[in-house]
């Protein structure tokens, strides 16, 4: 089996936790690869290395990311491209989306002999539509729209399949996935959603209003959003935290479920609430 492991050289616990993985895997007779900056942390182990991570995806058969959530959600749309399933290893503070801890890195033995599940994850196929073409990007828990920083509030018009359903007076517009429920949208007030589920969350980011909450919507929704900005204002698109966009007032945003899924490998066949039951108690420490 062909193991690519993706990992967060900012964090040398990570570093040094993908160097056992790597000799766990190479002892069981699998293939390990990693990106070429990786090279110079793991000089004498017999690790094969890609210039790229769309190449690192395309050879192999599954992934693993050493790191923190977010390691897993970036590696998690090259997954999701090349098809392929990922699992996490949380050498982060809460990992929510990590099957394995530091200190069970043995038990990633169970990938190679076929000792585990698979859970389909849903993405979001977020479409920003501005005067001169569209763009499309992949959002694997959350996409924002939010005023800028020191903007005032802003105003937020929403369709579904083409029909005004909802205005809203708030600093911003949330959409997630189920995956991405125990993410931003847990901080923001909305609900908490089993990941395996087909449905869009939507969720206002401090609405002026006593009665604004959040609304499910089915998987195959088509969501799309205007926004009215105030004078020497701006407002901002957010992908998973890691890519913004600038939106202007004659722009639409549209959210979809993305024709892509996520395979998330589980060893654990642990009940999800009790596993967020842990990760919220860690995180009130």
């Amino acid at each position: 089996m062909k193991t690519a492991i993706v990992v967060n050289l900012s964090k040398e616990e990570a570093i040094s936790c993908a160097g056992e993985i790597s000799l766990l895997m190479l002892s069981n007779n699998a293939e390990v690869y990693m990106l070429s900056e990786c090279m110079p942390f793991y000089k004498g182990v017999k690790i094969s290395y890609s210039d790229t991570i769309e190449e690192l995806f395309r050879i192999c058969d599954i992934a693993i990311t050493v790191g923190g959530d977010g390691t897993i959600i970036h590696a998690a749309k090259y997954a999701a491209r090349f098809d392929k399933p990922l699992i996490g290893v949380n050498v982060g503070r809460l990992g929510f989306a990590a099957d394995v801890e530091v200190d069970g890195i043995s038990e990633l033995t169970a990938i190679l002999n076929g000792s585990y599940s698979v859970e389909n994850r849903i993405l979001l196929d977020v479409e920003v539509v501005k005067d001169n073409g569209s763009k499309h990007y992949l959002a694997v828990n959350d996409a924002v729209i939010a005023r800028g920083q020191l903007s005032k509030i802003i105003d937020l018009q929403v369709t579904l399949d083409g029909e005004e359903i909802a205005k809203y007076r708030a600093d911003g517009l949330l959409f997630s996935t189920p995956t991405g429920s125990t993410a931003y949208a847990l901080s923001a007030g909305g609900p908490i959603i089993a990941p395996q589920l087909d449905c869009i969350l939507m969720t206002p980011v401090c609405p002026h209003s006593l009665f604004s909450r959040s609304v499910l919507f089915e998987g195959n929704s088509k969501l799309s959003v205007s926004v009215k900005i105030p004078s020497e204002c701006c407002c901002v698109l957010t992908i998973d935290g890691e890519k913004n966009v600038d939106i202007l007032a004659e722009d639409t945003v549209i959210i979809r479920k993305s024709e892509l899924n996520l395979k998330f490998v589980s060893i654990h066949k642990r009940n999800f609430y009790r596993k967020l039951n842990e990760k919220l108690k860690e995180r009130e420490i």
